[in-house]
C-alpha cells in the first residue's frame, strides 16, 4: 500500500533563519539524498520502496512528503524516520537539524470516519487507516482500558488547540474579536461584537493546528497532478483543495501551479506563525487564506468545538486580515474581467487573471520567491 509520510525538520534552536541561498543549498542535499534511495529496511527485514518525494524548505527548516509503498503504515514511518535521520548525520551542513514530526496524517474526513467506527462493532481492525487512527488517538493500556471515548477526544484536540494558540505569534485576540491581553483594543482591530479570550485563543489555535493539515494534503494533491501529468481539469484522482480553486482557470492548474500555490501557504502560514506577517501579499495568498480557515473550520467542527463563538471569532479573524473580499469574484462568472473594466479601474480593484495571482499587491507586499511571477508573465 501507498503512504505518504510528512516530515518536518528543523534548524537548530537558536539559529538565525536561513537566507534563500542557504534555503536553495538545503533542498538540493535533501532532495539529491533522497533521489539516492529506491529501497528500505522497515522493521523486522521488511521491504519499503520509494515511490516519489517532495521537499519544500522554509527559513526555519523543511517539510518533506516521501511516499513509499509499505506493507503497513507503522513500517513507513519507521523506514522514512530512518533514512531521513541516516541522511542528516551523512550531511555536514544538515548534521544539527532535527526531526521534528515523522508520521502518516490522517485529515479530519478520515478522523471522523475513526471516531464513528471506534465505538462500534462494525469498526474494522484489519484497515491500516483505522489502526492508525486508534494508535493515534488512544493511550496506550492494558487489555482491561475502557472503551474509545469520543467526547475525551474532543477535550484533547481542544487543549491542543488552546495551546497552540500561542504560537499564532502575528495576531493579538483582539484580531479575533476579544481585547488584547491588556484589556484594550487593538489598533488594527474593526468588529463591534466581544467575543471571550478562550474562544478567540481556540479560533487562534485551530488556525496553527489545522496548518499541518492543508499542508499536508496540498503536498499530496501536487502528487496526484505529478503522477497523472494531468491539470486539475483533467485529473481522474482525487483532490484535497485544488478542486476548490476557481473553476474557471482549472485548464491551467498544473503541477507546477500546484507547487507553487504550496510554497504560497507554506510562506504564508511561516509569516502567520513566526510574527512578521504584515499583509496578504497577492491573490494567490488571499486564495490560500481561505483555504485555511476552511480547513479550520473543518477541523473544529469534525471534534465538535465550532460553537457560534467560535466561528465569529473566525469571521472575526476573517474581516480584519482581509483588506476587502474582492477575490470572492473569482468563483463568480458574471464577475470575470471586472478588474480590467473601467468600473474596476473606478473602483481601484486589483488585478485578477491568474496571470498575476502570484505578483505583489505593491512594493511593499511578501511573495516567495519561487512562487512569484516573472515581470514579463505579470505583464501578460
Amino acid at each position: 500500500m501507498t503512504y505518504a509520510v510528512t516530515v518536518d525538520l528543523r534548524i537548530p534552536t537558536g539559529t538565525p533563519e536561513m537566507d534563500p541561498l542557504q534555503r536553495a543549498g538545503a533542498g538540493a542535499l535533501l532532495e539529491d539524498g533522497l533521489d539516492s534511495v529506491e529501497g528500505l529496511d522497515g522493521p523486522d527485514g521488511m521491504e519499503v520502496d520509494v515511490l516519489d518525494r517532495i521537499v519544500a524548505v522554509y527559513p526555519e527548516g523543511a517539510l518533506l512528503k516521501v511516499f513509499v509503498d509499505a506493507s503497513a503504515l507503522e513500517f513507513a514511518e519507521e523506514a522514512v524516520r530512518a533514512v531521513v535521520g541516516e541522511l542528516l548525520e551523512r550531511s555536514e551542513l544538515l548534521v544539527d537539524w532535527t526531526v521534528a514530526r515523522c508520521e502518516v496524517e490522517l485529515h479530519p474526513e478520515d478522523a471522523r470516519e475513526s471516531l464513528a467506527a471506534a465505538d462500534g462493532p462494525d469498526a474494522p481492525p484489519a484497515d491500516p487507516e483505522t489502526r492508525k487512527a486508534r494508535h493515534a488517538e488512544r493511550p496506550q493500556a492494558g487489555a482491561d482500558a475502557p472503551e474509545y471515548d469520543v467526547e475525551a477526544k474532543a477535550a484533547e484536540v481542544r487543549a491542543r488547540m488552546l495551546a497552540l494558540a500561542d504560537e499564532l505569534r502575528s495576531f493579538p485576540p483582539s484580531m479575533f474579536g476579544a481585547l488584547d491581553d491588556d484589556g484594550t483594543e487593538h489598533e488594527d482591530a474593526d468588529y463591534d461584537f466581544a467575543i471571550s479570550p478562550e474562544d478567540a485563543r481556540l479560533a487562534a489555535g485551530a488556525l496553527v493546528y489545522s496548518t499541518d493539515i492543508l499542508v499536508d494534503e496540498l503536498f499530496e494533491d501536487v502528487q496526484v497532478l505529478a503522477e497523472e501529468g494531468a491539470t486539475v481539469a483533467e485529473c481522474k484522482g482525487h483532490l484535497w483543495h485544488l478542486e476548490d480553486l476557481p473553476e474557471r482557470y482549472a485548464l491551467q492548474y498544473d503541477v507546477l501551479f500546484a507547487r507553487r500555490f504550496l510554497v504560497t501557504v507554506i510562506a504564508m502560514t511561516t509569516r502567520f506563525t513566526g510574527g512578521s506577517f504584515q499583509q496578504l501579499g497577492c491573490v494567490a495568498e488571499e486564495l490560500a487564506l481561505k483555504f485555511l480557515l476552511d480547513s479550520a473550520t473543518v477541523s473544529l467542527d469534525t471534534f465538535g468545538l465550532l460553537d457560534d463563538d467560535v466561528k465569529a471569532a473566525l469571521d472575526a479573524f476573517a474581516e480584519n486580515v482581509y483588506e476587502d473580499a474582492d477575490f470572492e469574484w473569482l468563483y463568480d462568472d458574471s464577475m470575470d474581467g471586472i478588474d480590467e473594466s473601467p468600473v474596476g479601474e473606478a473602483l481601484g480593484i486589483a488585478p485578477m487573471s491568474i496571470g498575476s495571482w502570484f505578483t505583489p499587491f505593491n512594493e511593499g507586499r511578501f511573495v516567495h520567491p519561487y512562487s512569484a511571477d516573472e515581470p514579463e508573465e505579470a505583464a501578460q
